[in-house]
């Protein structure tokens, strides 16, 4: 009788400890799951569709339809166009960027660049366009930019200085810019 008693006691605390095991791996998978599905609520990975206008010379205007279209048409190629600023959240490892993503808050600053493409103008003319880049790293961002310019039929190659550790970068130029590529990020 004292072994019966015994085991039962035994199988009992195993079904308890086993019982207390599931609701902690249960516990830990729904924590899991709600961190994921924070993160990628922040995500943004296409630009809502809206109607481009842009002042060329103080008569005429470019007007283009901007469908709804994701912020990287390749792998860690990104399309911006005038009037949008992005937060771009970047991972890597040493001096390569394995992954970037837009994402609609900045709420991982020490891994997040912050690009902003703007018009300027005069009375309704085009003085120029510039690119403002915050790079939060300690290491230089270095990229490659094309530009799709009124009147053109073909991207042109542009160039464009690295945005140095944990500084802001500024290009301008005065061609009225339809949009811009930025391609091959590289932090060295």
């Amino acid at each position: 009788m004292k072994n019966t008693t015994r085991y039962y006691d035994f199988f009992l605390n195993m079904k308890n400890e086993i019982h207390i095991m599931n609701i902690k791996t249960l516990l830990a998978i729904l924590l899991i799951i709600n961190t994921s599905f924070i993160f990628a609520q922040n995500e943004k990975p296409k630009r809502e569709g809206y109607i481009l206008k842009l002042p060329v010379d103080g008569e005429q205007f470019y007007e283009q339809k901007v469908e709804s279209t994701p912020y990287f048409v390749k792998e860690n190629v990104l399309q911006i166009y005038p009037g949008e600023k992005l937060f771009i959240e970047i991972e890597s490892t040493k001096n390569e960027i394995t992954s970037m993503k837009v994402v609609k808050e900045n709420i991982n600053p020490d891994k997040t660049v912050e690009m902003e493409f703007n018009q300027e103008t005069k009375d309704k003319k085009n003085k120029m366009m510039m690119l403002k880049i915050i790079n939060p790293f300690n290491k230089d961002l270095e990229y490659k930019a094309m530009m799709f310019i009124l009147g053109h039929k073909n991207w042109i190659n542009t160039d464009v200085f690295p945005v140095k550790a944990n500084l802001t970068g500024y290009e301008t130029w005065n061609d009225v810019i339809i949009t811009l590529v930025l391609s091959d990020w590289k932090l060295k």
